[in-house]
């Protein structure tokens, strides 16, 4: 049929296609309709019927998702309830039942509020809010895939409230008092401050020793040693009576501190006598020579025993407070412990790269021993003498001039030098940093700490000594306050 015959029939069809390939087929179960409204009479099933019967593939005017995998419970379905005329069905099962048909059985079990439905059953928004997005909060919401249980909170009783976590302990960034130390002397090597059981306060300065008292402030001079000697160590005994002070002259004397009044003067080393420790019954001094001297008062003789194993000058001395072992740091970079009878080292530690002058001793537990090292090391390191392992090194990148470990928490203060000149407070073992003070202007080379644990005097070469608030008291971990003792303002040691 050509174009023509075509366009007389009425037929207008593209040239490739036959006019045989158009079939019309009659739907036998359509009954005839109005025109004008042609599907208000129709059923569902017969309107579903108009399409092919035989498609091999079904097409939809929209698109409905998958609820399962739509994380419907991001968005805050129901966040008031909406008032319910009387009479409308408000009831809580059929709230329910109707939320599960409009939004899938992930929303059956929750509370639709008390209306969800005006009129005769038709559905509402309870909320203007409803489909508001809620930003996903991994340790909370009932239905977070986050939650410790796939049930949520519903495992757990709907009035218990999480514990928030605890606060970080406040410490002062100032500190409450300083003191004007002239002539306190900056030399890595000397240990020129301590702080008695009595809460007295010994300083040397230059040729003198003073004693400050905390309680009133007094200032008493205890000691001269004239022009040809200078202080290089101070140290209390445990009882805070009597003090200890090392000589450049290589002499370590005993002195009443009460009465200011010197008890022995002891030889033995050949140059200055840097550090002092005592134990219950010894003082132990070391000295440039290397070499350790142990002292006895009860006997007449100036030491009793002469611990060799430094071949540098020793810069740290520190006894267990069991008084079992002896630690010794020195400038060749060696940490050693000796026991109360052997006279060789029970331990060699050579993991330190500089200086070893800050040495401390656990008070929590035996055998738990932390030393620091000087310029080209900066860690803080401990160890088990038990055993002798390390078990664990902390860089602090500066120079560690001190440490001292807290007897009312576990935690522990470190001074330094080189370069940020800072004092840092660790919790153990983690040691993660509870606070970091700055205010000294030169290396922190002395450290000591207050009879109740709580206070803290640090010394450097700006010839000023600052006390700071760091530690809790043993009963309760809150912020030390200031006390009247205190005042704010700065005065002399001498």
């Amino acid at each position: 049929m050509d174009n023509a015959q075509r366009r007389n029939r009425g037929l207008n069809l593209p040239a490739s296609m036959s006019e045989t390939s158009l079939q019309l087929k009659t739907l036998s179960s359509v009954s005839p309709v109005k025109l004008a409204s042609p599907l208000k009479s129709m059923s569902p099933r017969t309107i579903a019927n108009l399409s092919p019967s035989k498609s091999t593939s079904s097409c939809s005017d929209r698109f409905i998702p998958c609820r399962s995998s739509s994380r419907l419970h991001t968005f805050g379905l129901i966040e008031k309830a909406s008032p319910v005329k009387e009479g409308c069905g408000g009831s809580d099962a059929y709230n329910r039942l109707l939320k599960t048909e409009l939004f899938g059985t992930d929303f059956g079990s929750g509370d639709f509020g008390s209306g969800g439905v005006r009129g005769a059953g038709s559905p509402i928004s309870p909320s203007k809010n409803m489909l508001r997005f809620k930003t996903e909060q991994h340790s909370s919401g009932p239905n977070s895939p986050f939650s410790p249980s796939i049930l949520g909170q519903d495992s757990v009783g709907s009035g218990e409230a999480a514990t928030p976590p605890k606060p970080p302990r406040k410490v002062p960034k100032t500190p409450h008092k300083v003191l004007d130390a002239p002539s306190l002397q900056d030399d890595f090597y000397l240990n020129l401050v301590d702080w008695s059981s009595q809460n007295v306060l010994a300083v040397g300065l230059g040729t003198c020793v003073y004693l400050w008292s905390a309680s009133n402030s007094k200032v008493t001079k205890l000691c001269d040693l004239g022009p040809n000697d200078s202080v290089c160590s101070v140290q209390w005994t445990r009882e805070g009576s009597y003090i200890s002070v090392g000589t450049s002259l290589g002499q370590v004397q005993v002195w009443d501190g009460t009465q200011c009044k010197r008890l022995r003067t002891m030889s033995g080393h050949q140059t200055r006598a840097g550090v002092l420790a005592w134990s219950s019954r010894i003082l132990s001094s070391g000295s440039r020579d290397r070499n350790i001297l142990q002292h006895d008062l009860r006997v007449p003789s100036d030491y009793i025993s002469k611990l060799i194993g430094h071949k540098s000058e020793v810069c740290g001395l520190k006894w267990s407070h069991d008084d079992r072992e002896l630690a010794s740091g020195g400038n060749d970079n060696q940490l050693l412990v000796w026991n109360q009878h052997s006279q060789q080292p029970i331990l060699r530690l050579t993991e330190h790269t500089a200086a070893v002058k800050a040495i401390t001793w656990s008070p929590h537990q035996n055998g738990l021993l932390a030393s620091g090292g000087g310029t080209a090391d900066r860690c803080i390191r401990f160890w088990n003498t038990t055993s002798g392992n390390q078990l664990n090194s902390v860089d602090t990148g500066s120079q560690v001039c001190n440490l001292a470990w807290s007897k009312n928490v576990n935690e522990i203060v470190s001074t330094h030098g080189y370069s940020q000149n800072q004092i840092m407070v660790w919790k153990y073992p983690t040691m993660s940093k509870v606070a970091t003070l700055t205010g000294h202007g030169l290396r922190v080379l002395y450290l000591a700490m207050s009879p109740d644990g709580q206070t803290i005097v640090t010394g450097a070469g700006d010839e000023t000594l600052r006390f700071w608030n760091v530690f809790p008291s043993v009963k309760t971990p809150a912020q030390v306050k200031d006390t009247g003792l205190w005042s704010l303002g700065r005065t002399q040691i001498r």
